[in-house]
């Protein structure tokens, strides 16, 4: 009598959380679980997420954490109330991965390496007696009578890690976490989507998300590696400020093509939304957020009255970047030549005002490939989020990037893909 089967389609975060959830599960009912992984290893972007450090969760509190996934992260709090970042911190400690909490409540491994969360992981799925296939590529789910049946697997060259040709893997239920289509060189192609569309499940159109962003004319590539630490930014739709963009304010960097940092990442999903929605789209800096425009203007004639006879560009200095203080020159008319007191008030006016409005307009933003994370995927509508479970297909389980859930930069995501595994790994087994 053949026994119970799962397997489990990615060896990602979410894939590895599930397997090992599932087999731990599943070893008091003897149900085989197999992870099948099409790369040469698993953990791929885990090993390269946090800069190589892996940054796990975040401290935040769940109402907040919620928060920063906008919409999607009401589908994420029953996850969240079962496996939340309390409990993801003991479960790396429990298998010798030690974690330490950083600025804005980002949690990483105490070794900073993320090579070590990866290697901690497939430990557990092994030590618990899952099946590990790396070299295994699901071309396509068997689903028979309304329940998934099984799988068909190869490598890209169409033979599976022992050379042998593509073949069917029989099962009683498949958990997908594929993760999305960003990073193709880790294995997320977006095969994922393929996979749960052909077995009837709507695809939210998937496009970047956490992506650098593209700016017009040559200001950008003129500021190229200048950082800003603690800017405001808000967000400017057809002229209008934006109301999905509430002003935020982090750290930003200019880059070559336009603009990149945490707080653009943070703040490139709804601009990636407006652009394909062919609006116009500026973004506005504040240089200067400590300071509204009354305190500013007080602190410039302030510094214009005691060194009136030093230049403009001198007195500027050591004030804003001087390659940024050479862009402001530019942009409001002013001449770096001139002293403090040969500053007029309506002079002093153009230069408080690009201060605090320094506008660059967004023309585009860096391909999918590049994203950290992907938006759009496996409409949540269909999928239970008590278990993770399709509601279309029996057998059919979903977690991690595959779906439609994708929150910001600070350790957001990871936690996501650990909960939605965690979850949809225990699921999947106690119901064979």
């Amino acid at each position: 009598m053949r026994r119970s089967k799962l397997i489990v389609i990615g060896g990602g975060a979410a894939g590895l959380m599930a397997a090992g959830q599932a087999a731990e599960q599943a070893r008091q009912s003897g149900v085989e679980i197999q992870l099948l992984e099409k790369t040469a290893r698993p953990g791929n972007k885990v090993r390269i997420s946090g800069r190589g450090r892996c940054n796990l969760t975040n401290i935040a509190p769940m109402q907040q954490f919620l928060m920063r996934f906008g919409s999607s992260g009401s589908f994420l709090r029953q996850s969240f109330s079962r496996f939340f970042s309390t409990e993801l911190r003991d479960f790396f400690a429990a298998l010798e991965v030690p974690t330490v909490i950083e600025g804005e409540g980002r949690v990483f491994p105490a070794s900073g390496r993320a090579q070590d969360v990866v290697e901690a992981l497939v430990r557990r799925v092994r030590g618990c007696g899952a099946t590990l296939l790396t070299g295994a590529s699901v071309e396509s789910l068997i689903i028979e009578d309304g329940a998934v049946t099984g799988v068909v697997a190869g490598s890209e060259a169409s033979t599976d890690i022992s050379g042998r040709n593509a073949q069917t893997y029989r099962c009683d239920a498949v958990i997908i976490a594929t993760g999305g289509a960003s990073y193709r060189g880790t294995g997320s192609n977006g095969d994922g989507y393929r996979l749960a569309c052909s077995a009837g499940h709507h695809i939210v159109p998937v496009r970047p998300a956490l992506i650098p962003l593209e700016t017009a004319g040559d200001i950008a590539p003129r500021l190229q590696g200048v950082s800003l630490r603690h800017a405001v930014l808000q967000v400017f739709v057809d002229g209008r400020k934006s109301k999905d963009h509430k002003r935020a304010c982090g750290e930003m960097l200019f880059t070559h093509f336009g603009l990149s940092g945490p707080l653009i990442l943070d703040t490139s999903r709804g601009i990636v939304d407006a652009l394909r929605a062919g609006r116009r789209v500026e973004v506005s800096i504040d240089l200067k957020p400590d300071l509204d425009e009354r305190g500013l203007d007080a602190e410039l004639l302030s510094r214009l009255n005691a060194q009136g006879r030093r230049r403009l560009v001198t007195l500027l200095r050591g004030y804003l970047p001087a390659r940024l203080i050479t862009v402001g020159f530019d942009l409001t008319g002013l001449s770096p030549e001139k002293t403090g007191n040969q500053v007029r008030a309506e002079e002093r006016r153009r230069l408080r005002q690009w201060i605090k409005d320094f506008r660059l307009e967004i023309s585009g933003h860096r391909p999918l490939d590049e994203a950290m994370v992907t938006a759009g995927g496996v409409e949540t509508r269909e999928v239970d989020p008590r278990t993770m479970a399709s509601r279309l297909v029996k057998g059919l389980f979903f977690a991690g990037e595959v779906l439609d859930v994708d929150g910001d930069t600070g350790g957001f995501n990871l936690q996501a893909a650990f909960s939605t595994g965690w979850v949809a790994g225990r699921a999947a087994a106690t119901n064979l």
